[in-house]
């Protein structure tokens, strides 16, 4: 009987462990999945430039920089999340140039209105530096690098002051839309005047509205909990914005109109190869100040050795252009890439040969208007040639390219362009 009894107790305790066992194991494998998403998620917001916090994401884009006319600027800067509200976010930043001494801010929010085609309603104050001739789409998806090369050595900025009411819109799954109006309050830093009609303007007011389209028709799109998520980035993707400026509308004094185009397309090869291709366009007419014109990029500047000139290479910059050389009313770049597979020296040192070739061609309507810049239009074809060898010690490399074509140099050492270059992903 005691026999019997023993084995039974064996039993049962047996089968309950056993029992016992894999809830046990699936409680530890759903804990470590968890953990494993917190951290994917901790990682995708770090990459695009944000520190979560419990209500609050820090924007790392604000910490540190530097530039030629401010100097070293930092500040903090950051927006709400999802556990402050899913329907409202508050935005903003602070900042500080030590050598304009100036301090810089924004101040903005959103509320959604609806939340299936994500679409946000967006008011915003700034008051801030913008480089001359550039220019950026409303939606473009957040860009972050840990260092900006470009933005180094910089120095023709205008002060803008704008208030702008902003509609998010995503028509489906495949085109996003942005709509903004928007007033500014211009002041270049830099000695410049606008003459139009025998009037000559060192600030001006500007009136503005502007359109949004991006499309990536081949981009593929899942449902995953309760989120639209992109698993398949696909190409070519294509960019369209219209801005029209409006005279005598809030005090703004030009009426103008602007069109800009980008298509970007990659190829991936077989042998882990990659081949990328960027065009962009830009078109504008009427009353246009040279605050709003385009350059093309530039990132090289003005020292009579090539190791005087030694910086860093941008992403997507004309590495033997001089900056503030070109503007032009329009415009157009053709940038190609071919990155070879890694060369795999050893499981940590695996370097990557990139050729890089650059287009750039375009015109400008009576020059004569911007008066205190001197500059000179791309009426034949900009080219340079180069490479790159990255990844070769804690993200930095070397990048070398050479200037030929319409706008070859006379001296052959001011055609080259020899640089770092710094890329880090996480």
């Amino acid at each position: 009987m005691k026999k019997h009894l023993f084995v039974v107790c064996a039993f049962l305790l047996a089968t309950n462990c056993f029992a016992q066992n894999p809830i046990e194991k699936e409680k530890d494998s759903s804990k470590i999945k968890q953990d494993s998403i917190k951290k994917i998620e901790f990682i995708r917001k770090l990459g695009n430039g944000y520190l979560p916090f419990n209500y609050f994401n820090l924007d790392l884009r604000y910490l540190i920089k530097y530039n030629q006319f401010e100097g070293f600027r930092t500040g903090l800067g950051g927006i709400t999340n999802e556990k402050f509200s899913s329907r409202y976010r508050l935005n903003g930043y602070l900042v500080y140039g030590f050598r304009d001494e100036r301090y810089k801010f924004s101040i903005g929010g959103g509320f959604r209105v609806n939340e299936n085609s994500n679409t946000w309603i967006n008011l915003t104050y700034t008051d801030d530096l913008q480089e001359t001739g550039s220019s950026n789409f409303l939606t473009d998806k957040r860009f972050f690098t840990f260092f900006e090369p470009r933005l180094l050595n910089i120095d023709l900025f205008h002060r803008h002051i704008t208030k702008s009411i902003s509609i998010e819109h995503k028509i489906s799954n495949h085109l996003l839309s942005e709509t903004q109006l928007a007033t500014s309050k211009i002041n270049p830093t830099y000695n410049y005047n606008f003459v139009l009609d025998n009037v000559s303007y060192n600030t001006f007011d500007l009136s503005t509205a502007r359109i949004s389209l991006q499309w990536s028709p081949f981009s593929v799109y899942k449902y995953e909990k309760d989120y639209i998520v992109e698993t398949k980035d696909g190409y070519p993707k294509f960019t369209l914005q219209y801005t029209q400026g409006f005279n005598d509308v809030l005090g703004s004094n030009f009426n103008f109109s602007k069109l800009d185009f980008r298509t970007k397309y990659q190829i991936a090869h077989k042998n882990d190869a990659l081949s990328t291709f960027t065009l962009v366009g830009g078109l504008a007419n009427g009353e246009v100040p040279l605050t709003h014109l385009y350059h093309a990029y530039p990132n090289n500047i003005r020292k009579e050795t090539i190791l005087q000139r030694f910086s860093v290479a941008g992403l997507n910059s004309f590495e033997t252009m001089y900056f503030n050389e070109f503007f032009s009313d329009r415009f157009s770049t053709l940038q190609v890439k071919h990155y070879f597979r890694p060369f795999k020296i050893t499981e940590w040192f695996k370097p990557q040969l990139v050729l890089i070739s650059r287009y750039a061609v375009g015109t400008m309507n009576s020059i004569d208007r911007h008066q205190g810049v001197s500059f000179n239009t791309l009426d034949k074809l900009y080219s340079e040639s180069g490479f790159e060898i990255n990844k070769l010690l804690f993200g930095f490399g070397l990048s070398f390219a050479y200037r030929y074509g319409g706008y070859h140099l006379p001296n052959f050492e001011d055609n080259l362009a020899f640089k770092f270059t710094f890329n880090l992903t996480l």
